[in-house]
């Protein structure tokens, strides 16, 4: 084989089909989100806001969380220094698992270096502590926990998306005896649509299953006290393990479990993924530790119903112009375009003529034919800002060289 030949032709089928990624170089300006500064490629700057970030409360410059990062990194300086077994277990650590544990009424929580990692490997060490263990997994689920089922050897069974009379036939056609577990989400990314998690649960009781649930994208945004749609709909009891993100609305990084401390013993004893990975930095886990604290609070309510109308208020505008978005009733705000280079071109026009940045979202991270820009409104995009996203799009969508017709195909 001649490998330079093969990554050639790899590279240009990405760009032939337009879904090469291309990473654009912003700067985030401390206090002063969602604005920033782009730095093109001929080393000429460009005054940008920020339409596309997941640090949806705008956590991630909040003073409450750099000073509790500045102290932590003044006392104990910059990494952790290995991984929890050898030296990276710390005071900051221990503070974080316990604000975790506590924000979702479970005994305990476990740290990993992401979100992506908690679920891999949770879900591909669960067979070794259950053998013979069936995962009922959504097919829509994130691609991490779509890995750890693939990779945990054991069997699966793949349910319609949200569809739970499908899941009750999956159920029932297996082995009552055998161990079970229902992998989904709560909030699903691309399209804005809530799992139903009371019927799974109630499938889960009938059948004697375990629950798993993905809240990634509904932590710190939905509930009294920011732990998710479980929390808002009363169902966190319910659900056997909850992973779910530092990384987004808690505006840090990092992710996690939370469950009882039984089932957070046997993954932090067996899981390689947590076992043989440095831990986060302790100045990480105590910005991240304030967030989650800070969120829990009446200040948090008042950011998560702020956030809310955001979306509500950018979803009518848009609904307004006449453009074809998805609208769940959650916080993601999807245009559908349904090309992938005419997503590109949408999103190299606004931001290089009206300094919205956006980036298109592509197969596989969306079926083909479903290319989107994905809006994510915060409480600190004001009506200047949401002023001039929906002029930019209306004079893109209406005028630009791709008409409305072919970008609504």
């Amino acid at each position: 084989m001649n490998y330079e030949n093969q990554l050639d032709a790899a590279l240009k089928q990405l760009h032939d089909e337009g879904r090469y990624r291309v990473f654009i170089d912003v700067e985030r300006e401390k206090g002063n989100f969602p604005h920033a500064t782009w730095r093109k490629e001929d080393g000429t700057e460009k005054p940008v806001t920020i339409w596309c970030g997941n640090d949806y409360l705008g956590m991630g410059q909040h003073p409450v969380v750099l000073a509790a990062m500045h102290e932590a990194i003044d006392a104990t300086g910059a990494g952790s220094g290995g991984t929890r077994n050898i030296s990276g277990t710390t005071v900051y650590h221990k503070r974080l698992e316990a604000e975790l544990a506590d924000l979702h009424h479970k005994d305990a929580a476990l740290l990993f270096t992401s979100a992506y990692i908690a679920n891999d490997a949770t879900l591909s060490t669960l067979p070794k502590l259950f053998p013979g263990l069936i995962i009922y997994s959504d097919a829509l689920n994130h691609a991490s926990m779509i890995e750890g089922v693939r990779r945990n050897g054991g069997a699966k069974r793949i349910f319609r998306h949200n569809d739970v009379a499908h899941l009750r036939e999956l159920l029932a056609a297996d082995d009552l005896a055998a161990p079970k577990l229902i992998a989904f989400e709560s909030v699903y990314s691309m399209d804005g649509d809530f799992g139903p998690i009371r019927e799974i649960c109630d499938l889960a009781d009938e059948f004697n299953a375990l629950t798993y649930i993905d809240e990634v994208h509904a932590v710190g945004m939905y509930g009294p006290r920011g732990a998710g749609v479980a929390e808002r709909d009363g169902l966190m009891g319910r659900i056997d393990i909850i992973n779910a993100t530092l990384a987004k609305a808690y505006g840090v990084m990092g992710g996690y479990i939370a469950a009882s401390a039984k089932m957070v013993d046997a993954i932090r004893s067996y899981a390689p993924g947590f076992i043989f990975t440095t831990s986060l930095a302790p100045a990480i886990a105590a910005g991240a530790a304030a967030s989650v604290a800070f969120l829990k609070g009446e200040e948090g309510a008042r950011l998560r119903a702020q956030h809310q109308t955001q979306a509500k208020i950018l979803k009518l505008r848009l609904k307004g112009l006449g453009l074809p978005i998805i609208d769940h009733g959650s916080h993601i705000v999807p245009v559908i375009v349904g090309d992938p280079k005419h997503t590109k071109i949408l999103s190299d026009m606004l931001l290089d003529g009206f300094g919205i940045y956006v980036q298109p979202i592509n197969y596989p991270t969306v079926p083909r034919g479903t290319e989107r820009l994905r809006f994510t409104p915060s409480p600190v995009h004001g009506p200047k800002e949401m002023d001039a996203l929906i002029r930019s799009l209306d004079e893109l969508w209406a005028h630009c060289a791709l008409n409305r017709a072919e970008l609504s195909a």
